[in-house]
């Protein structure tokens, strides 16, 4: 009897060292958060669709410098060549899911089909079909997984948005929220800002965007890095457009080609991410879309909505200290509603403000949630 109680208090000692040591340190103390609108899964996984080089005319209707480019060997070569930042990077140190001809199916849990319906579910988490149904700028009622952070201690005040689409601020709420939210047409507003800020403000109004009241894609990156340098927040949040009005213009090649500097565009990011000491190690990126499209051969492919099949298959990926290195998903459903709980528990943080919060995705987040 006594040396039963001597030894079972040992052996509980023992045991919860074993445990501590198996767990792993959680890393990651920022997380980037990018979206590629309306960027098809097909492209991503399958690189150019050769039989829509044809399908240019004002933006690179050169079909044998398209071919050239993006068309030349098999899927692999083509999707390497599209974008080799996430096939070169992030498919070898993090994760890609949504690979519907290998088995790994990522899709949209709204019934809508489109931009602010999808920005709406990865940003707080949940599908509001009753109430977010158009593009029309309204401000949203539903609270995003940003505008929760910058409520948390840790992270007030650490929190920013910018993106193409003038749609961001109502998306994201900005009166309400109090987050810093630059989009559209708006020069980053001052004081302190940096040379490249201004030169950038300088040159906005002065430089016709094809789309309007969306900027091109090249403002909002620079922007983002400028203020990324500058600020350096906790959580960034960075919504490109390009992709999806080349494509709505049934532009394959500018399609294409805008998928490809912004996956440049990643690179350079993340790059800067693991030259500084605030960031090196510490930060994890997810890159995701709102939309899918419709397809090749039916000639959808410029399309998205509700009214398109395949508009609600998207794809995501995710690179960084806490996500193992386990590629190219093969199995596997992930939904949309599932980005904003993954953002949160990357950084130690449960994200459930209603039952319809979408789960973590696991095997992103990780040793999971610390708190």
């Amino acid at each position: 009897m006594h040396r039963t109680h001597f030894f079972l208090p040992l052996l509980l000692s023992l045991s919860l060292t074993a445990a501590n040591a198996q767990t792993p340190k959680h890393r990651t103390e920022n997380v980037v958060l990018v979206t590629l609108d309306g960027m098809r899964w097909q492209e991503v996984f399958g690189g150019a669709d050769t039989s829509l080089f044809r399908q240019s005319k004002h933006y690179y209707a050169d079909q044998a410098a398209l071919r050239k480019e993006f068309g030349q060997g098999t899927a692999v070569q083509r999707r390497q060549a599209l974008m080799p930042f996430l096939w070169g990077t992030v498919a070898k140190q993090g994760q890609l899911h949504g690979n519907r001809d290998a088995g790994s199916l990522v899709n949209v849990t709204n019934n809508q089909w489109f931009s602010y319906p999808g920005y709406n579910e990865i940003l707080t988490g949940a599908a509001d079909n009753a109430r977010i149904h158009s593009n029309d700028p309204l401000p949203n009622p539903n609270v995003s997984v940003l505008e929760w952070l910058n409520q948390q201690p840790a992270f007030r005040g650490q929190v920013a948005a910018f993106g193409s689409w003038d749609v961001y601020p109502a998306i994201l709420n900005a009166k309400r929220s109090g987050l810093p939210v630059n989009a559209g047409m708006e020069p980053v507003p001052g004081p302190g800002l940096s040379p490249q800020e201004l030169l950038l403000n300088e040159m906005l109004p002065t430089t016709p965007s094809p789309f309007g009241t969306e900027r091109l894609d090249s403002f909002t990156d620079q922007y983002a890095q400028a203020y990324l340098k500058r600020k350096k927040p906790r959580v960034l949040y960075i919504g490109f457009g390009d992709t999806d009005e080349f494509a709505h213009a049934g532009e394959y090649g500018a399609y294409l080609h805008a998928a490809h500097y912004t996956d440049e565009f990643l690179r350079q990011l993340w790059d800067y991410l693991q030259s500084d000491p605030q960031y090196k190690g510490k930060t994890t990126l997810l890159i995701t879309t709102d939309h899918g499209r419709g397809a090749a051969a039916a000639e959808k492919w410029r399309s998205h909505g509700a009214d398109i099949p395949g508009a609600d298959q998207i794809w995501m990926a995710a690179l960084g200290p806490d996500t193992p290195a386990s590629g190219e998903a093969r199995t596997g459903q992930l939904y949309q509603n599932q980005v904003a709980a993954t953002l949160a528990q990357l950084l130690g943080l449960n994200y459930a403000p209603t039952p319809a919060t979408g789960k973590p995705v696991g095997s992103v987040a990780g040793s999971g949630s610390r708190k």
